[in-house]
């Protein structure tokens, strides 16, 4: 027993923190696409960083608990209810046998994170529980949620302890306009100098090709030297490639293992959850860091996560 899915929503899948391992056969890591939002919706349950969630994007699902579970939403307002009444982000609540959670039309950001006190009972695959929607592995039965489905609770929580420490007061998805600090390279050799003062000073604008695989930006083009085509290299979450249009596309959860455009830059891990989170139409603006700054910046945002866990539990 543990939730039945009632209306899917646009896009709702089974994530975790990624299948690492298998690049090089040409697996994707998948995993969530706002590691913050996944981690912290976890932490306020008392699970393992890295439990399986539901990952919601732009409209989210109905489901029914068909058993007792403490649950958290992180990430995006999709105006959620539990049996119709309005209910808190970043709060942990108690979900009982019956009782409807219903996530609507994104209000701010655009994906939210659903996540249940003592996980849910997926069988992982390649020592992942995320879903691989092209490959179709992992997650639920290799594909998004549809009406109807039944996932199971592993271990269910029908009580927490510090229940009311186990909020927290972050509004993180209502920005229209964010910078993405980005490490210069590992190609930006090809690049004009033009090229790279354009790229690290305009604005470029979300478009509707943005899914998990990746996002594609409008804007200023952006000189090259003489092309944009390399021999095939690795690529990363967050690796920013310029194709022929000159116009860059940030590579996302769902990345393919290798790419033949040319890449500027790598936007740094603590700033990928604003990107996952701004909607076409949105707007974003680039700043170029050293490697050493952006380790600094992630060591700080690991001491928030250690003290945040600490505080809430």
């Amino acid at each position: 027993m543990g939730i039945r899915v009632l209306q899917p929503g646009a896009l709702t899948t089974v994530q975790d923190a990624g299948r690492y391992g298998y690049q090089s056969m040409g697996f994707p890591v998948s995993g969530v696409m706002d590691r913050r939002s996944f981690r912290i919706a976890n932490m306020l349950l008392g699970n393992d960083e890295t439990e399986a969630v539901l990952e919601a994007a732009m409209l989210g699902p109905s489901l029914c608990f068909q058993e007792d579970c403490f649950f958290c939403i992180t990430g995006a307002d999709m105006q959620p209810k539990l049996d119709g009444v309005d209910i808190p982000l970043y709060t942990a609540l108690l979900g009982k046998a019956g009782a409807v959670l219903e996530l609507g039309l994104v209000r701010e950001g655009a994906r939210a994170y659903i996540a249940f006190a003592g996980g849910l009972d997926i069988p992982p695959v390649m020592g992942s529980c995320s879903t691989n929607l092209k490959c179709g592995i992992g997650g639920w039965q290799g594909r998004a949620l549809r009406a109807g489905d039944e996932i199971p609770f592993r271990k269910p929580k029908k009580c927490l302890k510090n229940l009311y420490k186990r909020y927290e007061k972050i509004r993180e998805c209502g920005e229209r306009h964010v910078t993405l600090r980005a490490v210069p390279g590992p190609q930006e050799n090809l690049f004009t100098e033009a090229g790279i003062h354009t790229f690290f000073s305009e604005e470029y604008t979300v478009t509707q090709e943005y899914d998990r695989m990746g996002c594609r930006l409008d804007g200023a083009q952006i000189e090259s030297r003489g092309g944009v085509d390399i021999v095939s290299d690795g690529i990363v979450f967050g690796s920013v490639q310029i194709p022929a249009s000159g116009r860059p596309i940030v590579m996302m959860a769902d990345h393919q293992t290798t790419g033949g455009y040319a890449k500027i830059a790598t936007v740094i891990s603590t700033d990928l959850p604003k990107l996952a989170q701004r909607m076409p139409g949105d707007t974003v603006s680039f700043e170029a860091v050293s490697i050493e700054e952006a380790q600094r910046i992630a060591r700080k945002e690991e001491a928030w996560m250690r003290r945040f866990r600490r505080a809430t539990n």
